[in-house]
């Protein structure tokens, strides 16, 4: 795999830019997301990647050294987490550059695999094709809910927090 050169570490010069983004494409983020998250890339827990674009930011990936979610903790996975592109520039090959940079730092940090969560719903049916393409494949859990198993008969809200949990072999 090849570096792109659009895609950059995060640096708090790019927070601004990323609120904006976020906002113009609706894409919910809590108060303080990107600060929390330097601070943790500050501390090596996470990296978030950004795709600077002709115009500007246009997409961000986190790859999250330390996952809330047991399975991968277990087999000391990094995780791919909040993947997204704006829709202005979907379709370009930016998502997927973003993810072929995360699963470059997993080999260079020495893993031989990598998770991501996808929802399940329509909504993140474009992530959800660009993951099978791409060799990422359920890692046997079913669906979970915030990272836990959901059990048979069980009722959750259909939203960004009902995923599937998908794992993929490294290239070595």
């Amino acid at each position: 795999m090849f570096p792109s050169p659009n895609i950059k570490i995060m640096t708090a010069e790019d927070i601004r830019s990323l609120y904006v983004l976020t906002e113009r494409a609706h894409h919910a983020t809590e108060p303080s997301y990107f600060e929390r998250a330097i601070e943790e890339q500050d501390v090596d827990k996470r990296i978030v990647f950004v795709y600077h674009g002709e115009q500007g930011v246009c997409g961000y990936v986190h790859y999250n050294r330390f996952p809330q979610y047991v399975p991968f903790q277990r087999f000391g996975l990094p995780e791919i987490q909040d993947l997204f592109v704006c829709p202005d520039h979907r379709r370009k090959g930016i998502g997927t550059a973003l993810v072929m940079r995360c699963e470059d730092q997993a080999l260079s940090d020495g893993h031989k695999e990598i998770g991501i969560g996808v929802g399940i719903i329509a909504e993140f049916g474009n992530a959800q094709r660009i993951y099978a393409e791409h060799g990422y494949i359920p890692d046997g859990s079913g669906v979970v809910f915030e990272r836990e198993p959901v059990k048979a008969g069980e009722i959750r809200p259909l939203d960004d927090r009902l995923c599937m949990m998908l794992v993929k072999q490294l290239p070595r």
